[in-house]
Order: C-alpha cells, then structure tokens, then sequence
C-alpha cells in the first residue's frame, strides 16, 4: 500500500484523463457533459472507458447530454475524509440519475447540503478548479 506524503494530505485528487477519457473532460471545459453510446447495443455510460460496460463491445461514441436530472441517492458528510476537504464540510455527495438514465457520482454546490432530498431535480455546473480542471458538479434545478 503507498504511504501518502504528509505534505500531500492538504491536497485533493484531481482526476487524470486518459485516452478513453480526455475527450471527456475536454467537452467538460466547454460546458457539456457527454454520455458514452455504444453503437453495437444503445447502452448509455458515463465515466467513458474502452468497453460497453453492458455488452463488452468497443463501438463507442460521445454525445451531449442535457445535464438534468434527478438525486437517486445521497450522503451529507459532516466527518472530512482527510484534511484536504476539512474546509468542505458538511457537503453533500449526489448519486445522479440523468435523463438519459445512466447514475453518475457528484457533489452538490450552490445549496445548503441538508436541502437534499431523494428525487430532488438538479442541473448540471461545470466547476472550474484548480490547474484548469472542471469538475461536474450539480445544483438545485425546477423541474
């Protein structure tokens, strides 16, 4: 198992695109979340990678999604899980349903985190951080 730095507990992970991903996080720049689309069985992903997680083919494509949809499930985290997101809490981590269907993991901004509810509409935010990095992230939305 590798030990973390000390020096590196006060700094969150970002994530690292790969060529499965880059496109990805490239659109997230501009403003757009993009969904997975097998072309071999119609399967809907996010998270690209290089197979359909539904039938293992490898005719993958990117399409826009809306950016809407509804909390499936969440957690208010009230506990920082390392000193990087002590500054953060409470904050709410989303469980997603997109209108296109697929779940994505995210958090919540622009709201108080006890607001939450299950099937709470919510849009999505392309969230500047650090280093040129977009994160997506959700707020409250009418339906």
């Amino acid at each position: 198992m590798r030990r973390i730095d000390p020096r590196e507990a006060h700094v969150k992970p970002l994530p690292t695109p790969d060529a499965d991903s880059q496109a990805y996080w490239d659109a997230l720049k501009e403003g757009r979340l993009m969904l997975q689309h097998c072309r071999a069985c119609g399967h809907k992903q996010v998270y690209p990678q290089a197979i359909c997680r539904h039938c293992g083919a490898e005719e993958l494509v990117l399409e826009p999604a809306s950016g809407r949809g509804t909390v499936h499930s969440f957690s208010v985290v009230h506990r920082a899980p390392g000193p990087a997101f002590k500054q953060d809490t409470p904050y709410a981590v989303l469980l997603v349903e997109l209108e296109e269907g697929p779940r994505m993991i995210s958090s919540l901004m622009d709201a108080d985190p006890m607001s939450v509810v299950f099937d709470m509409p919510v849009a999505l935010v392309c969230d500047p951080i650090d280093g040129g990095t977009v994160l997506p992230r959700f707020r409250p939305a009418t339906r």
